[in-house]
């Protein structure tokens, strides 16, 4: 049976390949768009990493629920990984978002729903994080978090409906009909990719929080 470090390796290798060939394939092989040219590229990194921030801290959210309903610390430890890897996503998201903004609206950033309801949904799960080091007792820290995790989930539908809901600077979702083929699939080759390294990175900073948490029982022990 494959260990789950040699398992991790196998995800991190087809991370690496998947990111290499979509980001090579939305670079240099399909077709710019027609109106905004090549800066529409970006579309193949900035739309993933959205979508997996909001996959990150729907993790959060039901790990949350979990612990709460078990107190089992092992839901705690995925919930924080998944809070890490999801605010570093959204930063990219941002980040990304601000070089495309640049070109199409003329700013790198402006008050639209959609960024603004980007940016306070970073300094939810930023709180999340900060929130952990206020109790030394691991099963107050995550029970804290828990409830931050759990209410803060509610901004994320937020952000996603803010483009339907409000005028927005913000292009709203696009149809798959309203895409071409090239385009839907060299977008959704992308996913995929984000989706691996998601995995790839959760699998590796549990099982980090795994050893953080035998190190802080021991000291605790021999205190």
């Amino acid at each position: 049976m494959t260990s789950n470090s040699g398992m991790a390796k196998l995800i991190g290798v087809a991370a690496l390949v998947t990111m290499l060939i979509g980001s090579f394939v939305g670079l240099f092989v399909v077709s710019p768009d027609r109106l905004q040219g090549d800066v529409q590229r970006l579309m193949y990194v900035h739309v993933p990493a959205a979508w997996l921030a909001f996959l990150a801290f729907f993790i959060v959210f039901l790990m949350s629920v979990l612990y709460l309903i078990q107190r089992d610390l092992k839901w705690d430890r995925v919930a924080h990984a998944s809070a890490e890897i999801g605010v570093v996503f959204t930063v990219l998201t941002l980040a990304l978002g601000s070089m495309w903004g640049k070109p199409t609206w003329g700013v790198w950033w402006t008050w639209d729903p959609r960024l603004t309801t980007t940016a306070i949904m970073l300094a939810i799960y930023v709180g999340y994080l900060a929130i952990r080091s206020f109790a030394d007792d691991p099963d107050k820290r995550a029970r804290w978090a828990a409830i931050v995790g759990i209410i803060g989930f509610a901004n994320v539908p937020i952000v996603y409906l803010s483009v339907i809901w409000w005028r927005t600077l913000h292009q709203p979702p696009s149809s798959p009909r309203s895409v071409s083929p090239e385009i839907l699939w060299t977008l959704l080759f992308n996913v995929l990719a984000f989706t691996l390294v998601y995995v790839y990175l959760m699998m590796r900073r549990i099982r980090l929080a795994k050893v953080e948490g035998e190190l802080e029982q021991r000291v605790a022990y021999n205190g």
